[in-house]
């Protein structure tokens, strides 16, 4: 109960607790005050769903127009360094662009009228950073980790401005065996490849992501700076260990620490997207995934670059240091988002988010049986939400900002660098109030409030009847029984962003498929796919409200739930299926 001590605590827990509690008390006990309630909350929740589907479009346009842009300026490279054995070999399936030997080629487009051909101009342009790749894994398939680091392998540069640092677990049985065999395979294809072993049992630590990403940057970047690597060149990208990293993210992460004010306290974050084995698993885990990074491409569309990053993004290390690197606590299980806090409030508010608007593609958790599948991802849904922790951490570092308000902070930077106000880390609270405290809430009163309350003010039989009609407020108020009518309308309206937003996937889905991936039409999302909507009651209950009020609630009781690895399946180059099943890092 230690954790209780601090106030901020309690909301988690109090979230889900007081939302339930509401369904059955609110119309009994203050039903006038719960109508209130329930208007504002449903017409906020409304308005909030309807700005999600605004930076949602936003962020589809600015997807699409760097796939353009992508396009067009390969269009017209003729040459190849790497042959098309050596591509099969490493077993790349993602969007092939002809090569030059050690040189991006940027091609800019100049428009010479209607009837005459536009003229390219190639600029070249040397990357300015060392791209070090952060990819912890525990017991993945072989295979996949192969076809992974493969697909960063073909990469024009990987062999002279990419470091490969393969995080792995030492309680995984043949660990540095796998390490080896991976480190010969990619032999010569990248300026540096490092194994490292995060040792278990370590004490103070909590195993999972983030304790092993720790590990891998402080013992990977000494490595390199013995090396003799400049640390302020050396650019970390953390991923997950089926991410799918195209050319055009490097790319466009030199691009955006290129107009950065400050590239050191710049954290590229780009959007998730799944379409590599969608089809290949039930509807609902499809459709959750679906949902979730719709919501991070809303995300990225932020203002004053307080979005989050999921799974994948990029910062200096520079930047990782002098913040004191990753946490490992149990608290820090949701290691993206936990870091993104931590490097925004102990540089005062001054690390803000670069949007990268390239897709990067993941795998649905998957294995053998439908069931099998289903519960599979429920496991991962609930380690997702375990991420509730930062909802306390955040409001802590807001409260004492507030009260350091009006003294001069310097932290961890330079003492002449301006720090934000008050209201950017308000702001940032707000981001994570949202994450975490709607899933635990809107599902239940979306669902169950009106009906709810209707029966219990308005029972099918006399027998059922608690409030007298005396004092039920919507038979003696015309105010309260306009506003119930008014919230009755709003609760219809409630799923209409969502559809909004779900058409806007549906288009962008095929356009990332068709243009990015060159994948055929018979390939991508069909009208047969429509059919998955179906499903999405089922998936928002089971994989979103029940896990996270579950997560919410357990913030009550000391201890904390093992880390569990997502299940996946992966097939090698000789079609033979490597399953990874659910396992626990103890």
């Amino acid at each position: 109960m230690s954790r209780l001590s601090s106030p901020a605590e309690w909301v988690a827990p109090l979230t889900p607790i007081i939302s339930l509690a509401l369904l059955p008390l609110g119309p009994i006990l203050f039903p006038r005050a719960y109508i209130i309630f329930l208007f504002i909350y449903f017409t906020g929740f409304l308005y909030q769903q309807v700005n999600h589907v605004c930076k949602f479009y936003l962020s589809s346009v600015r997807i699409r127009a760097n796939i353009d842009e992508w396009n067009k300026m390969n269009r017209h490279n003729t040459l190849n360094d790497k042959s098309q054995d050596d591509k099969a070999k490493i077993a790349m399936d993602t969007f092939q662009t002809n090569r030059t030997n050690t040189r991006e080629r940027y091609v800019v487009e100049t428009d010479q009228g209607d009837d005459e051909e536009q003229q390219q101009n190639l600029i070249h342009q040397e990357p300015q950073y060392i791209h070090t790749f952060v990819v912890p894994n525990y017991s993945e398939p072989e295979g996949l980790l192969k076809d992974t680091i493969g697909k960063l392998a073909v990469h024009r540069n990987a062999s002279t401005n990419y470091v490969v640092i393969l995080a792995m677990e030492a309680s995984e049985h043949g660990w540095e065996e796998k390490g080896k065999r991976l480190e010969d395979f990619f032999k010569d294809r990248f300026r540096e490849f490092i194994v490292t072993g995060h040792p278990a049992n370590v004490p103070g630590e909590y195993r999972g992501k983030g304790s092993n990403v720790n590990y891998a940057v402080r013992n990977g970047c000494a490595e390199m700076l013995r090396l003799g690597y400049d640390r302020r060149k050396i650019i970390l990208t953390i991923m997950d260990s089926d991410a799918a990293i195209p050319e055009l993210y490097v790319v466009k992460v030199e691009e955006a620490l290129n107009k950065s004010d400050d590239p050191y306290y710049t954290i590229c974050a780009p959007p998730i997207f799944f379409s590599r084995n969608c089809y290949q698993v039930p509807a609902a885990v499809r459709m959750t995934d679906i949902t979730w990074a719709a919501l991070v491409m809303s995300n990225l569309s932020n203002s004053d670059g307080l979005c989050v990053p999921c799974s994948n993004y990029s910062l200096s290390f520079i930047l990782a240091e002098r913040v004191g690197y990753w946490d490992v606590g149990a608290d820090a299980i949701g290691e993206d988002m936990h870091m993104w806090l931590k490097c925004f409030f102990k540089t005062d508010g001054h690390a803000r988010t670069a949007p990268i608007y390239v897709p990067i593609n993941l795998t649905n958790v998957q294995c053998e049986g439908y069931v099998a599948n289903i519960h599979a991802r429920y496991i991962q849904a609930k380690r997702h939400f375990q991420g509730v922790a930062d909802l306390g951490y955040t409001i802590r570092h807001m409260i004492a900002s507030y009260k350091n308000r009006k003294t001069t902070q310097k932290g961890l930077l330079d003492c002449h660098m301006a720090t934000s106000g008050f209201y950017d880390k308000l702001a940032a609270c707000s981001v994570i109030c949202e994450a975490h405290m709607i899933p635990a809430s809107s599902g239940w009163l979306m669902f169950a409030a009106v009906p709810l309350m209707q029966l219990i003010l308005f029972p099918p039989f006399s027998w059922m009847a608690i409030v007298s009609p005396a004092n039920n407020p919507l038979l003696v108020s015309d105010f309260f029984y306009k506003l119930w009518t008014v919230v009755k309308m709003i609760t219809i309206f409630l799923p209409f962003p969502l559809f909004g937003t779900l058409a806007i996937y549906e288009h962008l889905h095929r356009y990332i498929d068709r243009e990015f991936y060159h994948k055929s039409k018979s390939e991508s999302r069909t009208w047969r796919n429509f059919l998955d909507y179906i499903s999405l009651p089922i998936a928002a209950w089971l994989f979103l409200t029940w896990p996270s009020t579950l997560a919410c609630v357990k913030r009550l009781k000391s201890g904390d739930d093992a880390y569990v690895v997502g299940a996946k399946m992966f097939k090698d180059e000789e079609d033979e299926a490597i399953v990874n099943g659910k396992e626990r890092i103890s």
